[in-house]
């Protein structure tokens, strides 16, 4: 594991991101080395040569940035609305450094100071978050989300490597809804063969809804050339049986299959789903050649 201290040259940047006009990302990188994660792609760039999940870069001067940069688009916009914020959009805010240098804390603590009047979402797998609960009760809007792509540990241990337990999630979510966050679960990638079925999805948003969640998110698994390359040398070394399921998923027809599953699961709950709809990022063949 290798930790970088550096420092960044802008932290309050543009979001491309459905949801998320801006996006804060605390650090670069991720120690939970997750074998989907889109992020490992993106960050080859900054990292050709490390191997995702093995280091971390930490922004120490971020909360310092982030106030100035607030101040200056204070200044030119003329309110402390600048629209939805995310934490984060390529690292989790949450990982295991976070502890001990505490930047997602210290830039929420310049949010709460400021004043802003935008709706700030964080999105983590870590209930590490919990220890902000404080910060987070000053914040006018604030919802925490957390990814639950499945309710059994064996599975989000095989697949998310070094996380938090799915349960430790699940209990996390139940600890800021009793103390009055609002919270919503992000449901990506929903995985071939583990949740795709009707009785798992139901089993899953059963247990959401009972910890208290009030919006949930879903997002189609993105098997781009890279990410998928790196799944599959995975998936053939530790479960090769798996790599047809997830062959069958990367085409119209399971999105639309899958989708009305979705659908009907959701309908008549009063959750509200992200977006209103199913996320995807690229466009797919309608059947396997």
């Amino acid at each position: 594991m290798k930790i970088n201290l550096i420092q960044a040259k802008s932290i309050f940047t543009k979001s491309g991101l459905p949801g998320a006009d801006w996006v804060i990302n605390p650090y670069n990188g991720c120690l939970f080395g997750c074998m989907y994660c889109y992020a490992a792609q993106i960050a080859r760039w900054k990292h050709p040569s490390e191997k995702w999940g093995t280091y971390l870069d930490v922004k120490i001067n971020a909360p310092e940035l982030l106030k100035k940069e607030l101040v200056n688009l204070e200044k030119r916009l003329k309110t402390k609305d600048f629209g939805s914020v995310l934490f984060s959009s390529v690292t989790d805010p949450y990982v295991g450094m976070e502890a001990k240098y505490q930047i997602t804390r210290k830039c929420l603590e310049v949010l709460a100071d400021f004043g802003y009047e935008g709706s700030i979402g964080i999105q983590t797998k870590s209930p590490l978050v919990t220890k902000d609960i404080d910060i987070l009760k000053k914040l006018k809007k604030v919802a925490v989300g957390f990814t639950v792509t499945t309710l059994d540990d064996a599975v989000s241990r095989f697949l998310e490597v070094k996380a938090p337990s799915v349960s430790s999630r699940i209990d996390a979510l139940r600890e800021l809804h009793i103390n009055g966050v609002s919270t919503y679960a992000f449901v990506g990638p929903i995985l071939p063969y583990f949740i795709n079925t009707e009785q798992k999805i139901n089993e899953l948003l059963d247990k959401l809804q009972e910890v208290g969640v009030d919006e949930v998110w879903f997002e189609h698994i993105n098997l781009s050339p890279i990410t998928k390359a790196r799944l599959y040398q995975y998936l053939k070394k530790e479960a090769p049986k798996l790599i047809p399921f997830f062959d069958l998923s990367d085409t119209e027809d399971y999105r639309e299959k899958l989708e009305k599953i979705i659908q009907k699961a959701m309908k008549g709950r009063g959750l509200k789903i992200g977006l209103g709809k199913v996320i995807y990022h690229r466009k797919l063949p309608k059947k396997k050649k």
